[in-house]
C-alpha cells in the first residue's frame, strides 16, 4: 500500500467508528511508520479512539508520550493532542505523562503551544481539580506573542471558571482588561466569554 493510500485509509477509518476498538493495535503499529504524516495521522486518530476506549489505548499511551520529544513539531502537537483527548477519556491513563505537558507551554513552536492549551481543556473538562497549582502557566499563554495561541489561552479559563471559578476569579480583573486592550476581537470575545462564565457560578 501507498502512503497515500494508507493515509486515504485512515481517513475512512476515522469515519468508521464501529471499527474502531479493534483497529487499536493496527494504527498503533503505524506510529512505527517512516512518514511522518502516517505518523502524525496515527497519532491524531488514537487519540480519539482513546476519548471513546481509554482503556484500550493503554499500552500504546508511552509510545504516544516519546513523541513529546520528536524534532517535528507536528508530531509534537499530535502528541499532545493525542493525550489530552485520551486524558478526557479517562485521566489516570494519562497520570504519568500530565506533569510533562506542560513543558510544551513554552514550546518554541506556536502551534505546538496551542495544543498544549487545547489539551488541557480537554483534561480540565473532566478532571479540574489538578489544575488549581498551574494557573501561572495559562496566565502566561495569555500574553504569548502569537494570536492564535492567545486567542485560545482564554478558552482554559472558561472551561475552569465553569467547573471550579475559584481557580479563575483571581484572574478576571486581567482577563477583562485583555478584553478591553487586546488588538485581536477573538481574543476579546474569548476572555469576555471567561468573564461571564466565572460570574455566574
Amino acid at each position: 500500500m501507498t502512503k497515500a493510500e494508507l493515509y486515504k485509509e485512515l481517513g475512512a477509518l476515522t469515519k468508521e467508528k464501529d471499527r474502531w476498538e479493534e483497529s487499536i493495535p493496527y494504527v498503533s503499529s503505524l506510529l512505527n511508520h517512516d512518514s511522518i504524516k502516517i505518523q502524525a495521522k496515527a497519532l491524531w486518530l488514537l487519540g480519539e479512539m482513546g476519548l471513546v476506549y481509554p482503556q484500550s489505548v493503554q499500552d500504546v499511551v508511552p509510545t504516544i508520550a516519546s513523541f513529546l520529544d520528536s524534532l517535528e513539531p507536528l508530531l509534537r502537537e499530535r502528541a499532545v493532542n493525542a493525550l489530552g483527548r485520551i486524558g478526557r477519556g479517562d485521566y489516570s491513563m494519562i497520570q504519568p505523562y500530565w506533569t510533562d505537558l506542560f513543558r510544551l507551554a513554552s514550546d518554541k513552536e506556536p502551534r505546538v503551544r496551542l495544543a498544549f492549551i487545547w489539551a488541557s481543556e480537554n483534561i480540565a473538562t473532566k478532571t479540574p481539580d489538578i489544575y488549581k497549582d498551574h494557573m501561572p502557566v495559562f496566565e502566561k499563554l495569555l500574553h504569548d506573542i502569537d494570536d492564535k495561541v492567545r486567542m485560545e489561552a482564554p478558552e482554559i479559563f472558561r472551561v475552569l471558571g465553569k467547573r471550579r471559578p475559584t481557580f479563575v476569579r483571581p484572574y478576571l480583573e486581567q482577563l477583562r482588561q485583555i478584553s478591553e486592550t487586546d488588538d485581536n476581537r477573538v481574543v476579546k470575545i474569548h476572555c469576555l466569554g471567561v468573564i461571564r462564565a466565572t460570574e455566574t457560578k
